[in-house]
């Protein structure tokens, strides 16, 4: 204990490990077994066994460490500490059942006819006589790669698309990237450190990690003004990769995208850009300049950290990586859902040499308003698909709803009328009415045909219902001056020729910025007074109408038919 007192609590944490390991390794590698394939059968069920009877500390450091990754058993998908003991707590997993090596030799035939000439051993599929199986080798076998274990929750999303468990959720710790990648990039020495800077296209001010930015940008300019004075200085290197770019529309130039990220990036902290690169991870748009871009500037022996927010797309983004290498890489689980990796995971063989690239947490974003939003609620925010514009031509003393999470005032202007796009997930319902009628549609319409929140419950969750105020202008009616975006829920696009005065109403807590307008395009019919039925209304509704016009065809088929002359003969006799 005294000699522990002199160490910091990740020092500490790791000759922890490092004792356990050892603890360990005499327990799995004190055996005598002739057969090498049973040796490792050996072993590798004395790791199950002996790491699920351990009570393993629940932390998001992952497997970057060496020592770590040697002693603890981490889940390749999440990075969660695995232990199948308890399934009511973080990181458990199911023992895969041991099976014998040609258990898969003869499942693909199928029994023959059963006529009286055939022998019973070929009714039961066998094209081998028994005599004969003993002296297969294993050379004849199939040999497939091992799948790799993955913890419940991966399992659950990988395959379900939803969390397992939602209560194991709140059991983890939040991610410290302070304590856990900032310390390793402040240091001025150890291997070359890249940045890589993962941001939302369609949410770039809500998914921009800021606090990255400002750490990053500090260990730059300490460590560069070190390297001038002849001193050790690791200068970290920043890619800015920006994801989803293939949902904004195709006709936006990517000159003008490219300006508009730099200055946005500027004025969120970040100092000194590398390299900049506008990927799809979906349909492999600018993968193939961004490896070689991420295998230049690390070299033969840096390490690559890779940053964003929640649901900014890093999984995704690294998995694409490997396929495009098309090395033997570790497959990250990836879902729509926010924070599915958990700890950090070091990506094996996606780096020549011994260059490292890992995935770490997405950064919890609590001004996001898709953090305050249940599963099935955040499915109608998220964008999925190429955003279309849906654009209105607004006088003073009317509103624009989107959905009943946010709310655009236009309170003063010197024109008649100012052109509103929203840009935002199709699933998300809209309504244009008078601002006198506001609080009626907030008590009546929130939660019901103003979705989400769903339910009247969720609309008193979700926090106060605030105004903020903003003086807006612009120069042209062709195309949209100015942005008020809203994190994690997208923007309006205000094209006007003067000034106006907007008030806009959200949720207490949610980040409302005033910017450059990103995409200067509206379209070319406008919206209509009254409620615009959101993309996932007007499909329920032609489902459900089509077995109604069903059945009227059917009636009007049956109405419209003469009557055969034995049913007149019946209707006759009965009369």
């Amino acid at each position: 204990m005294i000699v522990a007192r002199h160490f910091s609590p990740s020092k500490v944490k790791t000759l922890y490990y490092l004792s356990l390991f050892s603890h360990c390794k005499n327990h799995l590698f004190t055996t005598s077994t002739p057969n090498s394939h049973l040796y490792t059968l050996t072993t590798s069920c004395n790791f199950f066994r002996y790491f699920s009877s351990q009570k393993l500390p629940f932390s998001r450091e992952g497997n970057y460490d060496e020592a770590t990754s040697q002693s603890l058993h981490v889940c390749p998908g999440c990075g969660v500490c695995m232990q199948n003991s308890n399934p009511k707590q973080p990181g458990y997993f199911i023992k895969p059942s041991e099976k014998d090596l040609n258990y898969k030799m003869y499942t693909h035939l199928e029994p023959v006819a059963a006529e009286p000439e055939f022998s019973n051993t070929v009714k039961k599929g066998f094209v081998i006589e028994p005599q004969k199986l003993d002296t297969v080798t294993d050379t004849d076998l199939v040999t497939k790669p091992e799948k790799p274990v993955v913890c419940a929750r991966c399992h659950s999303l990988r395959h379900y698309g939803k969390v397992k468990d939602l209560s194991l959720e709140n059991l983890l710790p939040d991610f410290d990237f302070d304590h856990t990648v900032g310390r390793k990039l402040a240091s001025t020495s150890g291997t070359r450190s890249v940045v890589l800077m993962v941001v939302d296209a369609v949410d770039f001010d809500g998914s921009f990690p800021r606090k990255v930015a400002k750490l990053v940008s500090k260990t730059i300019e300490d460590n560069s003004s070190a390297w001038k004075q002849g001193k050790s200085g690791n200068v970290p290197r920043v890619i800015l990769v920006v994801t989803k770019i293939d949902l904004l529309p195709s006709s936006l130039s990517p000159t003008r995208l490219e300006h508009w990220i730099r200055q946005r990036a500027r004025e969120g902290g970040i100092v000194k850009i590398t390299s900049l690169h506008m990927v799809s991870a979906l349909r492999d748009w600018g993968l193939k300049n961004l490896v070689d871009d991420i295998v230049g500037l690390a070299g033969s022996r840096g390490s690559v950290w890779t940053v964003g927010a929640q649901n900014a797309g890093k999984s995704t983004l690294i998995n694409s990586i490997g396929k495009h290498v098309g090395g033997k890489i570790t497959h990250l689980t990836q879902a729509p859902v926010p924070g599915t990796t958990l700890g950090i995971v070091r990506v094996e063989g996606a780096l020549p040499s011994q260059a490292k690239l890992f995935d770490t947490p997405g950064l919890l974003h609590p001004y996001q308003i898709t953090t305050r939003l249940m599963r099935e609620e955040q499915k109608l925010v998220y964008m999925t698909k190429e955003l279309k514009p849906r654009t209105y031509r607004v006088k003073a003393g009317h509103s624009i709803h989107i959905a009943g999470l946010m709310r655009l005032d236009v309170e003063e202007t010197s024109l008649d009328t100012i052109y509103v796009t929203v840009w935002a997930s199709p699933y998300l319902p809209l309504h244009m009415g008078k601002v006198e009628n506001a609080t009626k549609m907030f008590q009546e319409h929130f939660g019901h045909q103003l979705q989400p929140p769903i339910g009247e419950k969720r609309v008193e969750e979700l926090g106060n219902w605030v105004r903020r105020e903003f003086h807006v202008g612009g120069n042209s009616w062709d195309s949209s001056s100015v942005d008020i975006a809203a994190a994690g829920l997208g923007w309006f696009a205000i094209g006007l020729k003067g000034e106006a005065m907007l008030g806009v109403w959200t949720y207490e807590g949610v980040d409302v910025v005033h910017r450059n307008s990103l995409i200067p395009y509206r379209s070319n019919t406008f919206e209509v007074t009254g409620f615009t039925v959101s993309k996932i209304v007007s499909q329920s509704d032609r489902a459900s109408n089509k077995p109604r016009q069903q059945n009227d065809k059917k009636t009007k088929r049956i109405e419209s038919k003469p009557l055969s002359s034995s049913v007149e003969s019946a209707l006759l006799t009965s009369e």
